[in-house]
């Protein structure tokens, strides 16, 4: 009885030493606020953000207005086709393989996919502008979108259309913007009718989620789920399911971002976390696979525009935090966050141009903000 008691007391200790240290993956490394180099740039310099974080010092993104990935702290353009003049990398597979958009003009966009050492990307998707984007998990599970079609990539190729829910208006359009490692994909629709016995227009936007194998998905509910003003957005998804993202509220000079979770079997309103103290707005960007840790841009906005953000860090529970660096109110934002306590983003400079940085153990930098 002594020997159990005593096993039992060991482990709750141990518990509340790995508690205390933040994720199991963060053991044993250091601290660091990583300032990651630009792409060289002709004309006036341009923001560098860090969207998705490989393996080792493996970061994607963008710089300059042109899709990047950086080994360490050096950048490394990805080679543009012609006719294309800029985009962005937005995630990254364990195996090194890259997907992202390209631009050219105003509003025209393709997927796309890269790996290390390659000439040239490999186009996904065709030169839309009405909407591309592609994600991967870290196990090399691809999904695109394109023109409001969704599709499901094995071994290179497409082998499914993702159906819209049963509940859908028709001729509703879906994005996708995350795959988990299981193969659960989480993405976006939109949809609109014209109701003709009320003479108005019926808007609806909220995250959907595919479920691996085939199954049917899921239409994850919104606290304002046919106002126009309102839209609600998946941002990622994690091993367990769980969903982040947040409702945006755009009118004019009105601006809000209220953060929002998800949990399976989605049959409920999402949850909000809270909010950073100091700012009145949340929007999360992105989740751990399985440490719970959750990324994202806490602001407060003023007749539109913001007057102050600060990159945010959620453990999974309890408040909000922020994390360091930045100068001025408008300090940057997160969009990326791993297992192994990294996280990426953008941090301003003094000139207010925004610099691609990676805070290494994000747990242990992370603070709450003084009232």
């Amino acid at each position: 009885m002594r020997k159990s008691t005593a096993a039992a007391a060991a482990a709750i200790a141990l518990a509340g030493l790995i508690t205390a240290a933040g994720p199991a993956g963060a053991a044993g490394c250091t601290p660091e606020l990583r300032t990651l180099d630009a792409l060289s740039a002709e004309g006036p310099t341009r923001s560098g953000t860090v969207y998705g974080l490989g393996r080792g010092d493996l970061a994607v993104g963008t710089s300059n207005g042109l899709p990047v990935y950086w080994t360490g702290t050096t950048a490394h353009a990805v080679p543009l086709p012609d006719g294309w003049t800029g985009g962005t990398v937005t995630s990254v597979g364990d195996n090194g393989l890259m997907v992202g958009t390209l631009t050219r003009d105003f509003d025209t966009r393709a997927a796309f996919s890269y790996r290390q050492g390659d000439p040239q990307v490999r186009l996904l998707t065709t030169a839309t502008r009405h909407g591309a984007a592609a994600a991967i998990s870290a196990t090399g599970r691809l999904v695109t979108s394109e023109n409001g079609v969704a599709k499901e990539w094995v071994n290179g190729s497409p082998v499914r259309e993702l159906p819209a829910p049963a509940d859908a208006f028709p001729n509703s359009r879906v994005t996708v913007s995350s795959i988990n490692k299981r193969g659960d994909i989480l993405g976006n629709l939109f949809g609109e009718y014209w109701n003709p016995e009320t003479d108005e227009t019926v808007m609806r936007s909220h995250p959907v989620v595919w479920p691996a194998g085939g199954y049917p998905p899921y239409s994850l509910q919104a606290w304002n789920q046919e106002a126009q003003m309102y839209s609600t957005v998946g941002s990622a998804i994690d091993d367990r399911g769980r969903v982040v993202g947040h409702e945006r509220t755009s009118w004019r000079e009105l601006q809000h971002f209220r953060p929002a979770t998800w949990k399976k079997p989605y049959d409920g309103l999402p949850v909000e976390p809270g909010r950073l103290v100091g700012e009145e707005e949340l929007a999360l960007e992105a989740t751990s696979p399985t440490s719970g840790a959750v990324v994202g841009s806490a602001a407060t906005f003023e007749e539109g525009w913001k007057k102050s953000s600060q990159p945010a860090y959620w453990p999974g529970r309890g408040p909000v935090l922020a994390l360091p660096g930045g100068s001025g109110p408008r300090r940057g934002s997160a969009h990326a966050v791993t297992d192994d306590d990294r996280v990426g983003g953008s941090l301003l400079d003094e000139n207010g141009i925004g610099r691609a940085t990676v805070w290494t153990c994000a747990s242990k930098q992370a603070f709450p903000p003084k009232a």
